[in-house]
């Protein structure tokens, strides 16, 4: 029986102070680790997905976060049933009006592959680098960055790491059935899977901008603005994380830097993540976030096929 209210509350604060700016040494050693053997490809309900999440939590709360994992059960089989982790991450601020930004990323990936595996040694470790150690890396120096610059919030964001997302989006989806906070305060959720491999063309392809008020304009301006090329969509919702919020009716952004052949097999390793590209990523997502939690910008909802 899944417990909704079970949350394991983690109080001690291991505060260091936070940098102002996404540094390129960070975002590297935390994909060097998350996509280390350490970790065994972080499946879900294994042991290195659990530290995955117990390194998440710390660093979290290293940058001064209220942190807590969020454990859910899910059935893995006929007769049996699986634990998972979301590490859910606030920023207590004195001016912020509400939670009303979510920023999130998944950090489960194949383990030694399994059928989800494009490769055919499906009995080695997946790494899961680009997937999605480039999206839980980034979304912890984006959380430091934020912190560094917390006074100037009048929105308040929260950071979440779901677990399960190649299960079936099954940490999302208990997140938003499960929610701490009331959904009608939840304004936008931003998701980044698979943000370490941008193009020569500085490509970064965003999902769903058209879910809030002049959102394909607001992205590729800003994009521009940064050096870079957004491929921005209206709706073409996608299929991570975001999915889940976009069917509550909340307006979302699901990030990412494309596709490749190393997807779901063992060789999307972190020799291959472009870290200054990754850098640039970051920066895009941390000035779309203050752009909207540091203003009064119009946030509703608009639906999307």
């Amino acid at each position: 029986m899944i417990k909704k209210a079970l949350l394991l509350l983690y109080t001690v604060c291991y505060c260091t102070p936070a940098y102002t700016q996404v540094t390129q040494q960070q975002l590297f050693d935390d994909l060097l680790h998350l996509s280390s053997e350490a970790f065994n490809g972080r499946k879900t309900n294994s042991q290195g997905a659990f530290k995955a999440a117990q390194y998440i939590n710390k660093r979290f709360h290293s940058l001064g976060y209220q942190s807590q994992l969020q454990p859910f059960e899910y059935r893995s089989g006929f007769f049996s049933s699986s634990m998972g982790n979301n590490v859910i991450a606030n920023l207590t601020t004195s001016n912020a009006l509400a939670p009303q930004l979510i920023i999130t990323a998944h950090y489960d990936h194949l383990g030694l592959g399994g059928p989800s595996s494009k490769s055919e040694n499906k009995k080695t470790i997946h790494y899961g680098a680009d997937d999605n150690a480039s999206g839980t890396a980034a979304l912890l120096e984006i959380a430091e960055k934020i912190a560094a610059n917390k006074k100037d919030l009048k929105r308040s964001v929260i950071f979440i790491a779901f677990g399960a997302e190649e299960q079936g989006l099954l940490g999302s989806k208990f997140f938003i059935d499960n929610a701490p906070i009331p959904l009608s305060k939840i304004k936008l959720m931003i998701n980044m899977d698979m943000v370490g491999r941008l193009n020569t063309e500085k490509h970064v392809y965003i999902n769903g901008a058209g879910t809030f008020p002049e959102g394909v304009a607001f992205m590729q301006n800003l994009g521009e603005s940064l050096e870079l090329r957004p491929v921005v969509h209206a709706g073409s919702v996608g299929g991570s994380d975001h999915v889940s919020f976009f069917k509550k009716d909340i307006s979302v952004l699901g990030m990412h830097t494309g596709a490749h052949p190393q997807y779901h097999r063992p060789e999307d390793t972190v020799d291959l993540i472009n870290v200054p590209g990754q850098k640039k990523v970051c920066d895009y997502i941390y000035k779309t976030i203050m752009e909207l939690a540091t203003t009064n910008y119009k946030m509703e909802f608009i639906p999307q096929k």
